[in-house]
Protein backbone atom coordinates (compact mmCIF):
# COMPACT_ATOMS: atom_id res chain seq x y z
CA UNK A 1 0.00 0.00 0.00
CA UNK A 2 1.54 3.40 -0.63
CA UNK A 3 1.64 5.84 2.28
CA UNK A 4 -1.02 8.01 0.62
CA UNK A 5 -3.32 5.22 0.63
CA UNK A 6 -2.48 4.15 3.95
CA UNK A 7 -3.38 8.11 5.48
CA UNK A 8 -6.95 7.62 3.42
CA UNK A 9 -8.27 4.26 4.84
CA UNK A 10 -6.90 4.14 8.34
CA UNK A 11 -6.45 8.19 9.64
CA UNK A 12 -8.70 9.60 7.03
CA UNK A 13 -11.52 7.90 8.46
CA UNK A 14 -11.73 5.32 6.04
CA UNK A 15 -13.28 7.72 3.39
CA UNK A 16 -11.43 5.73 0.58
CA UNK A 17 -13.64 2.91 0.74
CA UNK A 18 -16.51 5.18 -0.46
CA UNK A 19 -17.12 4.46 -4.29
CA UNK A 20 -19.23 6.35 -6.41
CA UNK A 21 -22.51 6.62 -5.47
CA UNK A 22 -21.97 4.16 -2.04
CA UNK A 23 -24.08 4.73 0.91
CA UNK A 24 -23.32 3.96 4.53
CA UNK A 25 -25.45 0.99 5.43
CA UNK A 26 -26.12 -1.31 8.28
CA UNK A 27 -23.73 -4.45 9.03
CA UNK A 28 -26.41 -6.86 8.70
CA UNK A 29 -27.26 -5.12 4.99
CA UNK A 30 -23.27 -6.70 3.74
CA UNK A 31 -24.87 -10.35 4.28
CA UNK A 32 -28.42 -9.03 1.40
CA UNK A 33 -27.74 -11.53 -1.67
CA UNK A 34 -27.98 -10.32 -5.10
CA UNK A 35 -31.04 -10.89 -6.93
CA UNK A 36 -29.43 -12.83 -10.24
CA UNK A 37 -32.57 -13.02 -11.76
CA UNK A 38 -33.53 -9.12 -11.83
CA UNK A 39 -29.69 -9.14 -12.89
CA UNK A 40 -29.93 -10.52 -15.93
CA UNK A 41 -33.03 -8.91 -17.20
CA UNK A 42 -31.38 -5.71 -16.38
CA UNK A 43 -29.04 -7.16 -18.63
CA UNK A 44 -30.89 -8.98 -21.63
CA UNK A 45 -32.63 -4.70 -21.42
CA UNK A 46 -29.05 -3.31 -22.16
CA UNK A 47 -28.07 -5.95 -24.79
CA UNK A 48 -31.03 -5.41 -26.41
CA UNK A 49 -31.01 -1.44 -26.86
CA UNK A 50 -26.75 -1.22 -27.52
CA UNK A 51 -27.95 -3.87 -30.34
CA UNK A 52 -31.14 -1.91 -31.48
CA UNK A 53 -28.64 1.42 -31.40
CA UNK A 54 -26.18 -0.10 -33.56
CA UNK A 55 -23.52 -1.62 -31.53
CA UNK A 56 -21.81 -4.51 -33.19
CA UNK A 57 -20.42 -5.47 -30.01
CA UNK A 58 -21.56 -4.66 -25.68
CA UNK A 59 -20.97 -5.80 -22.43
CA UNK A 60 -22.37 -5.06 -19.23
CA UNK A 61 -21.38 -5.29 -15.93
CA UNK A 62 -23.73 -5.33 -13.23
CA UNK A 63 -21.82 -4.36 -9.46
CA UNK A 64 -22.97 -4.27 -5.84
CA UNK A 65 -19.80 -3.05 -4.02
CA UNK A 66 -19.62 -4.22 -0.30
CA UNK A 67 -16.89 -2.40 2.07
CA UNK A 68 -16.22 -2.77 5.76
CA UNK A 69 -13.81 -1.54 7.78
CA UNK A 70 -12.57 -1.10 11.34
CA UNK A 71 -10.07 0.86 12.32
CA UNK A 72 -8.74 0.68 16.31
CA UNK A 73 -5.65 2.20 18.25
CA UNK A 74 -4.52 0.80 21.52
CA UNK A 75 -7.64 0.26 23.62
CA UNK A 76 -9.90 2.49 21.68
CA UNK A 77 -12.28 1.44 18.25
CA UNK A 78 -11.34 4.81 16.06
CA UNK A 79 -13.97 3.84 12.86
CA UNK A 80 -16.02 1.40 12.03
CA UNK A 81 -17.36 1.86 8.45
CA UNK A 82 -20.07 -0.05 6.31
CA UNK A 83 -20.70 0.28 2.65
CA UNK A 84 -22.57 -0.34 -0.45
CA UNK A 85 -22.33 0.95 -3.81
CA UNK A 86 -24.50 -0.30 -6.94
CA UNK A 87 -24.89 0.39 -10.32
CA UNK A 88 -24.57 -0.64 -14.09
CA UNK A 89 -21.37 -0.23 -16.14
CA UNK A 90 -22.10 -0.41 -20.21
CA UNK A 91 -19.29 -0.25 -22.73
CA UNK A 92 -20.06 -0.71 -26.73
CA UNK A 93 -18.42 -0.91 -29.90
CA UNK A 94 -19.68 1.51 -32.55
CA UNK A 95 -17.64 1.79 -35.77
CA UNK A 96 -15.33 0.06 -34.65
CA UNK A 97 -14.74 2.23 -31.32
CA UNK A 98 -15.25 2.03 -27.68
CA UNK A 99 -17.90 4.05 -25.68
CA UNK A 100 -18.63 3.85 -22.45
CA UNK A 101 -21.26 4.65 -19.63
CA UNK A 102 -22.57 4.29 -15.97
CA UNK A 103 -25.65 4.57 -14.50
CA UNK A 104 -26.43 4.50 -10.54
CA UNK A 105 -30.46 4.51 -11.34
CA UNK A 106 -31.18 1.08 -12.73
CA UNK A 107 -34.72 1.88 -13.81
CA UNK A 108 -35.98 1.44 -17.05
CA UNK A 109 -35.15 5.31 -18.06
CA UNK A 110 -31.90 5.15 -16.57
CA UNK A 111 -30.18 2.42 -18.65
CA UNK A 112 -31.83 3.88 -21.46
CA UNK A 113 -30.14 6.92 -20.68
CA UNK A 114 -26.81 5.64 -20.09
CA UNK A 115 -27.00 2.80 -23.50
CA UNK A 116 -27.13 6.36 -25.92
CA UNK A 117 -24.70 7.79 -23.64
CA UNK A 118 -22.60 5.17 -24.57
CA UNK A 119 -23.05 4.37 -27.94
CA UNK A 120 -22.84 8.22 -28.56
CA UNK A 121 -19.25 8.38 -27.29
CA UNK A 122 -18.92 5.78 -29.36
CA UNK A 123 -19.60 7.41 -32.40
CA UNK A 124 -17.43 10.41 -31.28
CA UNK A 125 -14.47 8.43 -30.69
CA UNK A 126 -14.74 6.69 -33.86
CA UNK A 127 -14.25 10.13 -36.05
CA UNK A 128 -10.62 10.10 -34.39
CA UNK A 129 -9.97 6.68 -33.65
CA UNK A 130 -6.81 5.84 -36.31
CA UNK A 131 -7.71 2.06 -36.72
CA UNK A 132 -10.74 0.41 -35.47
CA UNK A 133 -10.42 -2.15 -32.15
CA UNK A 134 -9.41 -6.02 -32.51
CA UNK A 135 -11.27 -7.89 -30.10
CA UNK A 136 -9.69 -11.33 -30.07
CA UNK A 137 -12.32 -14.13 -30.48
CA UNK A 138 -14.58 -14.95 -27.31
CA UNK A 139 -16.51 -17.75 -27.25
CA UNK A 140 -19.86 -16.95 -25.04
CA UNK A 141 -20.19 -19.15 -22.33
CA UNK A 142 -23.50 -19.09 -21.18
CA UNK A 143 -25.37 -18.50 -17.95
CA UNK A 144 -22.42 -19.87 -15.23
CA UNK A 145 -21.28 -18.45 -11.67
CA UNK A 146 -18.25 -18.47 -9.58
CA UNK A 147 -17.78 -17.68 -5.62
CA UNK A 148 -14.67 -17.24 -3.93
CA UNK A 149 -14.56 -20.47 -1.54
CA UNK A 150 -15.54 -20.06 1.70
CA UNK A 151 -15.44 -21.84 5.63
CA UNK A 152 -16.82 -18.70 7.00
CA UNK A 153 -17.96 -15.47 5.19
CA UNK A 154 -16.17 -13.00 7.32
CA UNK A 155 -19.20 -9.95 6.83
CA UNK A 156 -21.07 -12.76 8.44
CA UNK A 157 -19.08 -12.40 11.57
CA UNK A 158 -20.68 -9.77 14.18
CA UNK A 159 -18.51 -6.74 14.29
CA UNK A 160 -18.62 -6.80 18.23
CA UNK A 161 -16.44 -9.91 17.74
CA UNK A 162 -14.16 -8.62 14.91
CA UNK A 163 -13.41 -5.07 17.21
CA UNK A 164 -12.84 -7.78 20.43
CA UNK A 165 -9.77 -9.65 17.86
CA UNK A 166 -8.36 -6.00 17.22
CA UNK A 167 -8.51 -5.01 20.46
CA UNK A 168 -6.97 -8.09 21.43
CA UNK A 169 -4.07 -7.73 19.37
CA UNK A 170 -3.65 -4.13 20.44
CA UNK A 171 -3.40 -5.18 23.90
CA UNK A 172 -1.48 -8.19 23.40
CA UNK A 173 0.91 -5.81 21.48
CA UNK A 174 1.20 -3.72 24.56
CA UNK A 175 1.95 -6.05 27.04
CA UNK A 176 4.39 -7.61 24.91
CA UNK A 177 6.24 -3.89 25.24
CA UNK A 178 4.90 -2.23 22.75
CA UNK A 179 4.18 1.46 23.40
CA UNK A 180 1.95 1.98 20.58
CA UNK A 181 -0.38 0.21 18.36
CA UNK A 182 -2.60 0.76 15.59
CA UNK A 183 -4.99 -2.36 13.80
CA UNK A 184 -7.36 -2.33 10.90
CA UNK A 185 -9.41 -5.18 9.23
CA UNK A 186 -10.59 -4.26 5.68
CA UNK A 187 -13.29 -6.69 4.05
CA UNK A 188 -14.23 -6.29 0.53
CA UNK A 189 -17.24 -8.52 -1.06
CA UNK A 190 -18.01 -7.65 -4.72
CA UNK A 191 -20.67 -9.03 -6.31
CA UNK A 192 -20.42 -9.23 -10.03
CA UNK A 193 -22.58 -10.15 -12.87
CA UNK A 194 -21.44 -9.61 -16.14
CA UNK A 195 -23.04 -10.30 -19.68
CA UNK A 196 -22.05 -9.81 -23.48
CA UNK A 197 -23.45 -9.68 -26.84
CA UNK A 198 -20.92 -12.75 -27.10
CA UNK A 199 -23.77 -14.78 -25.21
CA UNK A 200 -22.22 -14.91 -21.86
CA UNK A 201 -23.95 -14.65 -18.56
CA UNK A 202 -21.79 -14.55 -15.22
CA UNK A 203 -22.48 -14.46 -11.93
CA UNK A 204 -19.68 -13.80 -9.61
CA UNK A 205 -18.88 -13.39 -5.87
CA UNK A 206 -15.49 -12.59 -4.72
CA UNK A 207 -14.04 -12.00 -1.04
CA UNK A 208 -11.18 -10.20 0.33
CA UNK A 209 -9.79 -9.73 3.29
CA UNK A 210 -6.92 -7.85 5.42
CA UNK A 211 -6.08 -7.29 9.31
CA UNK A 212 -2.47 -5.32 9.35
CA UNK A 213 -0.97 -3.45 12.23
CA UNK A 214 2.50 -1.83 13.29
CA UNK A 215 3.50 -1.94 16.46
CA UNK A 216 5.84 0.59 17.92
CA UNK A 217 8.18 0.94 20.76
CA UNK A 218 10.04 4.31 22.30
CA UNK A 219 13.58 4.20 24.22
CA UNK A 220 12.04 7.00 26.47
CA UNK A 221 15.76 7.42 27.62
CA UNK A 222 16.77 8.59 24.38
CA UNK A 223 13.45 9.54 22.76
CA UNK A 224 14.71 6.88 19.98
CA UNK A 225 11.97 4.15 17.95
CA UNK A 226 10.84 1.75 15.98
CA UNK A 227 8.33 -0.03 14.36
CA UNK A 228 7.58 -3.43 13.19
CA UNK A 229 4.27 -4.03 10.80
CA UNK A 230 2.27 -7.46 10.96
CA UNK A 231 3.93 -9.80 8.72
CA UNK A 232 0.81 -11.13 7.06
CA UNK A 233 -0.33 -10.87 3.78
CA UNK A 234 -4.36 -9.93 2.56
CA UNK A 235 -6.08 -13.07 0.83
CA UNK A 236 -8.67 -13.59 -1.06
CA UNK A 237 -10.45 -15.97 1.73
CA UNK A 238 -13.49 -15.38 4.18
CA UNK A 239 -12.95 -15.73 7.81
CA UNK A 240 -11.49 -18.57 8.21
CA UNK A 241 -7.70 -16.76 7.45
CA UNK A 242 -7.80 -15.34 11.12
CA UNK A 243 -8.73 -19.20 12.91
CA UNK A 244 -5.35 -19.52 13.77
CA UNK A 245 -4.57 -22.74 12.39
CA UNK A 246 -0.97 -23.82 13.37
CA UNK A 247 -0.69 -25.62 10.13
CA UNK A 248 -0.49 -22.23 8.35
CA UNK A 249 2.81 -20.97 10.67
CA UNK A 250 6.76 -21.35 9.53
CA UNK A 251 9.32 -21.62 12.01
CA UNK A 252 12.06 -19.38 9.91
CA UNK A 253 15.63 -18.56 10.78
CA UNK A 254 16.35 -15.82 13.32
CA UNK A 255 13.61 -17.86 15.51
CA UNK A 256 10.61 -15.55 13.31
CA UNK A 257 7.18 -17.19 12.42
CA UNK A 258 5.68 -16.39 9.05
CA UNK A 259 2.07 -17.44 8.31
CA UNK A 260 0.78 -18.90 4.86
CA UNK A 261 -3.21 -19.70 4.20
CA UNK A 262 -3.89 -18.73 8.18
CA UNK A 263 -2.77 -15.81 10.15
CA UNK A 264 -2.20 -15.40 14.25
CA UNK A 265 -2.22 -11.91 14.74
CA UNK A 266 -2.36 -11.73 18.35
CA UNK A 267 0.82 -14.38 18.17
CA UNK A 268 2.01 -11.72 15.57
CA UNK A 269 1.80 -8.67 17.53
CA UNK A 270 3.65 -9.97 20.25
CA UNK A 271 6.57 -10.87 18.12
CA UNK A 272 6.58 -7.47 16.57
CA UNK A 273 6.46 -5.38 19.98
CA UNK A 274 9.56 -7.71 21.08
CA UNK A 275 11.46 -7.05 18.04
CA UNK A 276 10.35 -3.64 17.74
CA UNK A 277 11.75 -3.05 20.97
CA UNK A 278 15.02 -4.98 19.80
CA UNK A 279 15.36 -3.23 16.36
CA UNK A 280 16.03 -0.09 18.67
CA UNK A 281 18.96 -1.74 19.95
CA UNK A 282 20.13 -3.49 16.72
CA UNK A 283 23.69 -2.51 15.45
CA UNK A 284 23.07 -0.11 11.91
CA UNK A 285 24.23 -2.19 8.91
CA UNK A 286 27.59 -1.88 7.80
CA UNK A 287 27.29 -1.15 3.96
CA UNK A 288 28.70 -3.16 1.27
CA UNK A 289 27.52 -6.24 -0.81
CA UNK A 290 26.03 -9.34 0.71
CA UNK A 291 24.32 -12.05 -0.03
CA UNK A 292 20.55 -11.82 0.07
CA UNK A 293 18.17 -13.94 2.02
CA UNK A 294 14.57 -13.23 1.20
CA UNK A 295 11.63 -13.80 3.20
CA UNK A 296 8.43 -13.98 0.79
CA UNK A 297 6.79 -11.24 3.02
CA UNK A 298 9.39 -8.96 1.45
CA UNK A 299 9.58 -10.21 -1.90
CA UNK A 300 6.91 -10.33 -3.07
CA UNK A 301 7.16 -6.07 -3.50
CA UNK A 302 10.11 -6.71 -5.42
CA UNK A 303 8.22 -9.02 -7.94
CA UNK A 304 4.87 -6.68 -7.90
CA UNK A 305 7.35 -3.88 -9.00
CA UNK A 306 10.24 -4.89 -10.72
CA UNK A 307 8.40 -7.77 -12.58
CA UNK A 308 4.38 -7.25 -12.74
CA UNK A 309 4.22 -4.05 -13.89
CA UNK A 310 6.76 -3.90 -16.40
CA UNK A 311 5.47 -6.52 -17.88
CA UNK A 312 1.80 -5.29 -18.30
CA UNK A 313 0.68 -4.80 -21.92
CA UNK A 314 -0.63 -1.59 -21.78
CA UNK A 315 2.18 0.29 -19.80
CA UNK A 316 5.22 -1.47 -22.44
CA UNK A 317 3.13 0.44 -25.33
CA UNK A 318 3.35 3.38 -23.48
CA UNK A 319 -0.48 3.79 -22.30
CA UNK A 320 0.61 4.54 -18.95
CA UNK A 321 3.87 6.78 -19.14
CA UNK A 322 1.87 10.13 -18.45
CA UNK A 323 0.96 8.54 -14.82
CA UNK A 324 2.56 5.83 -13.85
CA UNK A 325 5.87 5.48 -16.37
CA UNK A 326 6.69 2.82 -18.89
CA UNK A 327 8.75 -0.28 -19.13
CA UNK A 328 12.30 -1.47 -19.77
CA UNK A 329 10.72 -4.51 -21.07
CA UNK A 330 9.49 -3.92 -24.83
CA UNK A 331 8.93 -5.84 -26.83
CA UNK A 332 11.92 -6.52 -29.61
CA UNK A 333 12.95 -8.39 -25.68
CA UNK A 334 10.76 -11.40 -25.86
CA UNK A 335 11.65 -11.55 -30.18
CA UNK A 336 15.30 -11.52 -28.65
CA UNK A 337 14.96 -13.78 -25.83
CA UNK A 338 15.90 -11.64 -23.34
CA UNK A 339 17.87 -13.27 -20.44
CA UNK A 340 15.22 -11.74 -17.49
CA UNK A 341 17.08 -13.97 -14.40
CA UNK A 342 19.13 -16.75 -14.20
CA UNK A 343 18.14 -20.55 -15.31
CA UNK A 344 16.10 -21.12 -12.08
CA UNK A 345 14.06 -17.94 -12.50
CA UNK A 346 10.47 -18.79 -13.62
CA UNK A 347 7.36 -16.09 -13.49
CA UNK A 348 4.11 -17.02 -13.65
CA UNK A 349 0.83 -14.96 -14.18
CA UNK A 350 -2.00 -16.95 -12.84
CA UNK A 351 -5.89 -15.74 -11.98
CA UNK A 352 -6.60 -18.70 -10.47
CA UNK A 353 -4.51 -19.52 -7.61
CA UNK A 354 -6.74 -20.00 -4.27
CA UNK A 355 -6.37 -17.86 -1.89
CA UNK A 356 -4.81 -15.22 -3.62
CA UNK A 357 -6.24 -11.71 -4.01
CA UNK A 358 -7.01 -12.10 -8.08
CA UNK A 359 -8.45 -15.46 -8.21
CA UNK A 360 -12.03 -15.40 -10.16
CA UNK A 361 -13.54 -17.83 -12.47
CA UNK A 362 -13.80 -15.14 -15.37
CA UNK A 363 -12.31 -11.55 -15.71
CA UNK A 364 -14.57 -8.40 -16.67
CA UNK A 365 -14.49 -8.74 -20.26
CA UNK A 366 -15.92 -12.51 -19.43
CA UNK A 367 -13.04 -14.74 -20.13
CA UNK A 368 -12.52 -17.32 -18.87
CA UNK A 369 -9.16 -16.94 -15.82
CA UNK A 370 -5.97 -19.14 -16.36
CA UNK A 371 -2.34 -19.29 -15.82
CA UNK A 372 0.37 -18.76 -18.47
CA UNK A 373 4.49 -18.12 -18.52
CA UNK A 374 5.67 -15.31 -18.26
CA UNK A 375 9.66 -15.63 -17.44
CA UNK A 376 10.56 -19.36 -18.74
CA UNK A 377 13.99 -20.76 -17.61
CA UNK A 378 15.07 -16.62 -17.29
CA UNK A 379 14.25 -15.85 -20.64
CA UNK A 380 11.12 -13.63 -21.16
CA UNK A 381 8.40 -15.13 -23.04
CA UNK A 382 5.39 -13.13 -22.63
CA UNK A 383 3.30 -10.22 -20.82
CA UNK A 384 -0.28 -9.71 -19.18
CA UNK A 385 -3.25 -8.45 -22.22
CA UNK A 386 -6.67 -8.27 -22.56
CA UNK A 387 -8.93 -8.80 -25.65
CA UNK A 388 -8.23 -5.86 -27.63
CA UNK A 389 -4.31 -6.43 -26.70
CA UNK A 390 -3.19 -9.62 -27.32
CA UNK A 391 -3.11 -9.78 -31.43
CA UNK A 392 -0.23 -7.48 -30.56
CA UNK A 393 1.65 -10.34 -29.15
CA UNK A 394 0.36 -12.28 -32.08
CA UNK A 395 -1.90 -14.59 -30.01
CA UNK A 396 -5.55 -15.17 -30.67
CA UNK A 397 -6.98 -15.44 -27.41
CA UNK A 398 -7.07 -12.86 -23.96
CA UNK A 399 -4.91 -13.50 -21.09
CA UNK A 400 -8.43 -13.13 -19.08
CA UNK A 401 -6.46 -10.00 -16.92
CA UNK A 402 -9.10 -6.96 -17.49
CA UNK A 403 -10.82 -5.63 -14.34
CA UNK A 404 -12.47 -2.31 -13.17
CA UNK A 405 -12.90 -1.28 -9.35
CA UNK A 406 -16.02 -0.20 -9.48
CA UNK A 407 -19.54 -0.61 -11.54
CA UNK A 408 -18.89 3.17 -12.97
CA UNK A 409 -15.33 2.22 -14.50
CA UNK A 410 -14.36 1.23 -17.44
CA UNK A 411 -12.47 -1.86 -17.66
CA UNK A 412 -8.84 -1.94 -18.23
CA UNK A 413 -5.77 -4.19 -18.56
CA UNK A 414 -4.82 -4.94 -14.59
CA UNK A 415 -2.21 -7.13 -13.16
CA UNK A 416 -2.56 -10.98 -13.19
CA UNK A 417 -1.16 -12.79 -9.90
CA UNK A 418 2.31 -12.84 -11.10
CA UNK A 419 4.86 -15.45 -8.79
CA UNK A 420 8.08 -16.82 -8.73
CA UNK A 421 7.60 -20.39 -9.46
CA UNK A 422 9.37 -22.50 -6.26
CA UNK A 423 12.48 -24.30 -6.76
CA UNK A 424 12.85 -28.15 -8.24
CA UNK A 425 15.32 -29.51 -5.58
CA UNK A 426 14.42 -30.16 -2.01
CA UNK A 427 15.38 -26.88 -0.17
CA UNK A 428 14.21 -24.72 3.28
CA UNK A 429 14.68 -21.85 4.77
CA UNK A 430 17.66 -23.03 7.19
CA UNK A 431 19.11 -25.01 5.04
CA UNK A 432 19.54 -22.09 2.31
CA UNK A 433 20.93 -20.32 5.31
CA UNK A 434 23.65 -22.59 6.34
CA UNK A 435 25.50 -22.21 2.70
CA UNK A 436 25.30 -18.24 3.62
CA UNK A 437 28.95 -16.76 4.48
CA UNK A 438 28.07 -13.07 4.65
CA UNK A 439 24.74 -12.30 3.88
CA UNK A 440 21.70 -10.22 5.09
CA UNK A 441 18.30 -11.83 5.71
CA UNK A 442 15.14 -9.56 5.31
CA UNK A 443 11.48 -10.51 5.83
CA UNK A 444 8.57 -7.90 5.45
CA UNK A 445 7.99 -5.02 3.10
CA UNK A 446 9.33 -1.44 3.72
CA UNK A 447 9.84 1.85 1.90
CA UNK A 448 11.34 1.67 -1.45
CA UNK A 449 12.35 3.82 -4.75
CA UNK A 450 11.77 3.00 -8.44
CA UNK A 451 12.68 4.45 -11.39
CA UNK A 452 9.47 5.01 -14.06
CA UNK A 453 10.51 2.05 -16.60
CA UNK A 454 11.00 -0.52 -13.41
CA UNK A 455 14.70 -0.73 -13.96
CA UNK A 456 16.47 0.53 -11.27
CA UNK A 457 15.03 0.53 -7.65
CA UNK A 458 16.07 0.15 -4.07
CA UNK A 459 13.83 -1.81 -1.16
CA UNK A 460 13.39 -1.74 2.47
CA UNK A 461 12.14 -4.35 4.55
CA UNK A 462 10.41 -4.77 8.54
CA UNK A 463 13.16 -7.08 9.53
CA UNK A 464 17.27 -7.91 9.27
CA UNK A 465 19.40 -10.43 10.34
CA UNK A 466 23.30 -10.80 9.94
CA UNK A 467 24.09 -14.27 8.38
CA UNK A 468 27.93 -14.89 9.40
CA UNK A 469 28.99 -18.62 8.25
CA UNK A 470 26.13 -20.12 7.74
CA UNK A 471 24.12 -18.56 11.17
CA UNK A 472 22.09 -16.20 12.10
CA UNK A 473 24.14 -13.63 13.84
CA UNK A 474 21.36 -11.34 15.26
CA UNK A 475 19.55 -8.18 14.20
CA UNK A 476 20.79 -5.11 12.09
CA UNK A 477 19.32 -1.89 11.21
CA UNK A 478 19.20 0.88 8.31
CA UNK A 479 18.77 -1.10 5.83
CA UNK A 480 17.70 -1.37 1.73
CA UNK A 481 19.12 -3.38 -1.22
CA UNK A 482 19.61 -1.59 -4.27
CA UNK A 483 18.73 -3.25 -8.00
CA UNK A 484 18.96 -3.22 -11.59
CA UNK A 485 16.18 -5.79 -12.52
CA UNK A 486 17.79 -8.17 -15.19
CA UNK A 487 20.72 -8.15 -13.03
CA UNK A 488 19.30 -8.62 -9.68
CA UNK A 489 17.55 -11.45 -10.95
CA UNK A 490 20.44 -12.98 -13.14
CA UNK A 491 21.94 -12.75 -8.99
CA UNK A 492 19.33 -15.48 -8.39
CA UNK A 493 21.23 -18.49 -7.20
CA UNK A 494 18.86 -20.39 -4.96
CA UNK A 495 15.28 -20.89 -4.71
CA UNK A 496 13.62 -22.70 -1.57
CA UNK A 497 10.85 -25.98 -2.75
CA UNK A 498 7.09 -25.73 -2.66
CA UNK A 499 6.90 -26.41 0.75
CA UNK A 500 7.52 -22.73 1.31
CA UNK A 501 5.80 -21.26 -1.03
CA UNK A 502 3.79 -18.61 0.38
CA UNK A 503 1.50 -15.49 -1.01
CA UNK A 504 2.20 -12.05 -0.51
CA UNK A 505 0.36 -9.09 -1.96
CA UNK A 506 -1.03 -5.12 -2.42
CA UNK A 507 -4.60 -4.68 -1.19
CA UNK A 508 -4.88 -1.45 -2.91
CA UNK A 509 -2.69 -1.20 -6.39
CA UNK A 510 -2.89 1.81 -8.34
CA UNK A 511 -3.65 2.75 -12.17
CA UNK A 512 -4.72 4.01 -14.65
CA UNK A 513 -6.69 8.16 -15.12
CA UNK A 514 -8.79 8.40 -13.18
CA UNK A 515 -6.71 6.48 -11.00
CA UNK A 516 -8.73 2.56 -10.43
CA UNK A 517 -7.20 0.15 -7.52
CA UNK A 518 -6.88 -3.39 -7.55
CA UNK A 519 -5.81 -6.33 -5.34
CA UNK A 520 -3.04 -8.42 -6.62
CA UNK A 521 -1.37 -11.54 -4.97
CA UNK A 522 2.25 -12.47 -5.55
CA UNK A 523 3.66 -15.66 -4.45
CA UNK A 524 7.21 -17.17 -3.73
CA UNK A 525 9.51 -19.25 -1.67
CA UNK A 526 12.46 -18.04 0.64
CA UNK A 527 15.10 -16.78 -2.41
CA UNK A 528 18.46 -16.05 -2.14
CA UNK A 529 20.23 -13.72 -4.36
CA UNK A 530 24.22 -13.76 -4.64
CA UNK A 531 26.09 -10.03 -3.98
CA UNK A 532 24.11 -7.26 -4.08
CA UNK A 533 24.68 -3.78 -3.01
CA UNK A 534 23.77 -3.01 0.65
CA UNK A 535 23.35 0.73 1.43
CA UNK A 536 22.93 2.17 5.19
CA UNK A 537 19.56 4.75 4.84
CA UNK A 538 20.69 6.05 8.39
CA UNK A 539 23.73 7.69 6.56
CA UNK A 540 21.48 8.30 3.02
CA UNK A 541 19.64 10.30 5.24
CA UNK A 542 22.23 12.21 6.94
Amino acid sequence: MHRRDFLTFSGLGVAGLMLPHARLVAAEELLAPADVARQKLLADTVLAAAHKAGASYCDVRIGRYLNQAIVTREDRVENVVNSESAGVGIRVIVNGAWGFAAAHRTTPEGLATAVGNAVAIARANSKIQSRPVQLAPQKGVGEVSWRTPLKRNAMAVPVKDKVELLLSVNAAAINAGADFINSQLFLVNEQKYFASSDGSWIDQDVHRIWLPFTATAIDKASGKFRTRAGLSAPMGMGYEFLDADPSGRYELPGGVVGYGRSYDPVADAIAAAKQAREKIKAPSVKPGKYDLVLDPSNLFLTIHENVGHPLELDRVLGYEANYAGTSFATLDKRESGFRWGSDIVNFFADKTQPGSLGAVGYDDEGVKTKQWDLVRDGILVNYMATRDEVHLLGEDASHGCSYADSWSSVQFQRMANVSLAPGRAPLTPHEMVKDVENGIYILGRGSYSIDQQRYNAQFGGQLYYQIKDGKIAGMVEDAAYQIRTPEFWNACSAICDERDFRLGGSFFDGKGQPSQVSAVSHGAATTRFNGINIINTARSLG
